[in-house]
């Protein structure tokens, strides 16, 4: 396969490794990728002689920083099907990754947001490196925190999971693994010889154990207090009320984030993360594929991505413009069982 494939697969030992291969985008995910790893996955748990996955990043910045989201505004806005078959093949590809039946090792080196998230989080050892930098940020772009975040972040612990879901707050290595978000912290120097001891048959457990290190203090748990203590109140209004009269400057900052996000979106997190603590991986899932059918009939979405990416003014104009002129029945609407073409699995 030539070098300039989105996404690269090779063989080491007992080893089946996938590159996302578009270091200039940052390894943002594409749907050719997606229709890339997915056959390549079953090929490899169907083979006896593959014994775990590792997937990786090329270049130094970036895991995968998302989804092609310019792609799937520019379909969405032209009503091309490639805008739902890239979420539809995208949820089912994560949900694949979240029951492999081999180990599968995710290498959390650099940016890994959005759609990289759900490539990596999703599988059963998550390693993350000095240089990972982690966000859900979709509220700010209109969306919401998917690719298996309705089912991961409300197992965060207290009400960590709500936090990152509505601000799309960046957390380091450190955040990561105190949120577990991340299970093990290994440098970037010692990334190759990780590879190596895991393609030569070695235990994943020890490898991981003698070449990881401490992950160091995690800021969040200074703030922890505070997080459970605001993201547990029972409305986004009611959280942001709460992080102002706080008095804070931390916590203000905080609502004044915010207060800069769709309020469409906040609210549909809110009602995600709840929801989602008590949905399997499955049903998770195919609420996501739910919500991202009525987003891409919306406005947020395509007045996010143009103020963020496109026009680059960070100043969206969101419908409704607060949160509370956003309905019950609006927000009700985006969780209702599609009336056909629900999300299936294989």
């Amino acid at each position: 396969m030539s070098e300039e494939a989105e996404v690269l697969f090779a063989r080491n030992g007992v080893a089946g490794i996938i590159t996302l291969n578009r270091p200039k985008a940052l390894n943002a995910l594409t749907l050719n990728m997606v229709r890339l790893i997915h056959p390549q996955l079953k090929a490899w748990a169907a083979d006896g002689s593959v014994k775990l996955v590792i997937i990786e990043g090329a270049g130094e910045k970036a895991f995968c920083a998302g989804g092609d989201i310019r792609a799937l505004h520019d379909w969405g806005k032209a009503s091309d099907p490639s805008a739902l078959a890239f979420w539809r093949e995208e949820y089912r590809l994560n949900t694949y990754i979240k029951r492999y039946p081999k180990p599968y090792v995710a290498l959390m080196d650099g940016i890994d947001m959005g759609g990289g998230v759900g490539v990596s989080v999703n599988g059963s050892h998550r390693v993350a490196t000095e240089r990972l930098t982690f966000a859900m940020p979709e509220t700010g772009v209109g969306l919401f925190p998917d690719v298996g975040g309705t089912y991961f972040l409300p197992r965060c612990p207290g009400e960590i999971g709500m936090f990152l879901g509505i601000t799309g707050e960046r957390l380091k290595v450190a955040d990561a693994v105190y949120a577990g978000i991340a299970d093990v912290h290994v440098p970037s120097d010692r990334l190759e010889a990780l590879k190596e001891r895991l393609a030569g048959g070695e235990s994943i457990d020890v490898a991981l154990r003698e070449l990881s290190a401490p992950a160091g203090e995690a800021p969040l748990a200074q703030h922890r207090a505070s997080i459970d203590r605001h993201f547990s109140k029972g409305s986004v209004s009611e959280i942001v009320a709460s992080l102002k009269a706080d008095g804070g400057e931390w916590e203000a900052k905080l609502a004044a984030n915010i207060q800069t996000k769709s309020p469409t979106s906040c609210l549909v997190a809110y009602r995600q993360v709840r929801e989602g603590a008590r949905l399997s991986f499955e049903e998770a899932m195919q609420l996501e594929y739910r919500l991202t059918n009525r987003f891409i009939k919306g406005h947020d979405f395509y007045e996010g991505v143009r103020a963020i990416i496109i026009d680059k003014d960070q100043a969206p104009k969101w419908k409704p413009a607060k949160l509370d002129d956003v309905t019950t029945a609006e927000i009700d609407a985006y969780f209702a069982p599609l009336e056909a073409g629900e999300l299936t699995f294989e």
